[in-house]
């Protein structure tokens, strides 16, 4: 599958069954509805989404390759907990990779892509305007996909989109903070003219950094949201329960 496949898989509708269930299965683990750490029933999956069992497993079988279904030993699968070492470890790789892909772009970057790249950025800024944020699920990717795709090396972006990035995305979904677009614009836009200027060491120096900047605040986002979690748990006090539509969490 090409990076171009892999950017707009989520925007475009399925062909396939499979492909359907495993974008329908996908989106929700991503916005929570699949709530983190809930056991995964693939009898109530395929009632739920009216298919067999067999295009169910198959989906299921890629959400593990994707990390955001995991498979333990006598415990079954259960969708991906979100944890603050996890975020570190994934931010960590991301920085080294994608500023990686900087440098490579600064070298190999096309008219054209240079062209994408800056007419995203003013479609960023305007929907900001617009007071429309809805870019930081989408649009903010796709300047991180175009990055990818500017650089050139099959084997980066088979590791960052196909392998990443969905796990990136339910990080970023669950965990978002809605005062972040307003600098991540302008540090997208310092990039961008970082690698138009041919600059490869300054952009991933950027890259990194704003990288950092995400994760400071996913990080703080994900440690109000366990915080949160464990008042309501204790509020509930004896008799509580923890049943999901789909199984019980861990």
């Amino acid at each position: 599958m090409s990076v171009k496949d892999l950017a707009e898989m989520q925007e475009k509708p399925a062909t396939t069954l499979a492909d359907q269930v495993l974008v329908s299965i996908q989106n929700a683990i991503i916005k929570g509805e699949l709530a983190p750490g809930s056991k995964i029933n693939e009898q109530a999956l395929a009632a739920r989404y009216g298919i067999s069992r067999g295009p169910t497993r198959e989906a299921l079988q890629t959400l593990e390759r994707q990390r955001l279904v995991v498979r333990l030993p006598h415990v079954g699968a259960r969708v991906a907990q979100l944890s603050v070492e996890e975020l570190n470890d994934l931010y960590a790789l991301r920085s080294t990779l994608e500023a990686m892909a900087c440098e490579l772009a600064a070298q190999r970057i096309t008219d054209e892509q240079l062209t994408r790249l800056r007419a995203l950025l003013a479609s960023q800024e305007a929907a900001l305007k617009e007071g429309d944020t809805y870019f930081q699920e989408q649009g903010d990717v796709d300047f991180h996909y175009q990055i990818i795709q500017a650089s050139g090396n099959k084997h980066l972006q088979e590791t960052l989109i196909g392998g990443l990035y969905h796990l990136l995305r339910m990080y970023r979904y669950q965990c978002s903070n809605r005062a972040r677009p307003v600098r991540a614009i302008a540090e997208h836009k310092r990039i961008v003219e970082a690698i138009a200027a041919r600059d490869g060491e300054l952009a991933a120096l950027l890259m990194r950094r704003h990288i950092e900047k995400g994760r400071q605040n996913t990080e703080a986002r994900l440690l109000e949201l366990k915080a949160e979690a464990e008042a309501s748990f204790n509020a509930m006090g004896p008799g509580r329960s923890n049943k999901h539509p789909e199984g019980e969490t861990a």
